[in-house]
């Protein structure tokens, strides 16, 4: 008696140990995996190192900001001899972030070109905000939003407000040559 309490409760064990390390791939793995790869540009941004002037901000996108303390980008260039391969890396990314843990926050198409943005967290607080964005003609790139209390719709605001910014871009400019 005393042994099969024993295997039941090793076996137990071993199951919720096996159950508990899912082989799903995530995206920080992914970003991990293609890295160094020759198709890929990857970069570790400090927020601070962008350069944005925050003097019209209103509180909210200052507490947005402020809340940010890092951009990790990863970008995949497309070409015309390389197309199976690019819809092989968007299909991998889209599977990554269909995973129920990233919660929508905005989509949109424009000519051709997509953009998704998703979040990890709750509705008050994100741990990690998520935008994809891809074409066809260009490739994809894919910017991990790091930071602390981020408040994914305020996360939103900013992102409409960084898209008017004016951004150094010799700052950011081996990502955009990268694309060229």
């Amino acid at each position: 008696m005393k042994r099969t309490v024993h295997y039941i409760i090793t076996g137990c064990i071993a199951a919720l140990t096996l159950v508990g390390c899912g082989n799903a791939p995530s995206l920080q793995s992914y970003f991990v995996d293609h890295q160094e790869s020759a198709s890929f540009i990857s970069q570790d941004i400090p927020i601070s190192m962008l350069n944005i002037d925050t003097s019209e901000f209103t509180e909210d996108q200052k507490e947005a900001y402020n809340s940010v303390s890092r951009l990790n980008f990863l970008g995949y260039k497309s070409d015309s001899t390389n197309v199976d391969a690019y819809t092989s890396e968007v299909n991998k990314v889209k599977a990554i972030l269909s995973n129920e843990k990233y919660l929508d926050l905005i989509e949109f198409s424009d000519r051709g070109n997509r953009i998704v943005m998703k979040y990890i967290g709750d509705d008050d607080e994100a741990d990690e905000v998520v935008i994809f964005g891809s074409s066809k003609e260009y490739g994809f790139g894919i910017a991990r939003v790091l930071g602390n209390d981020m408040n994914p719709q305020k996360m939103v605001t900013l992102a409409g407000l960084m898209q008017g910014a004016d951004i150094d871009e010799e700052q950011v400019k081996s990502v955009m040559n990268f694309f060229k």
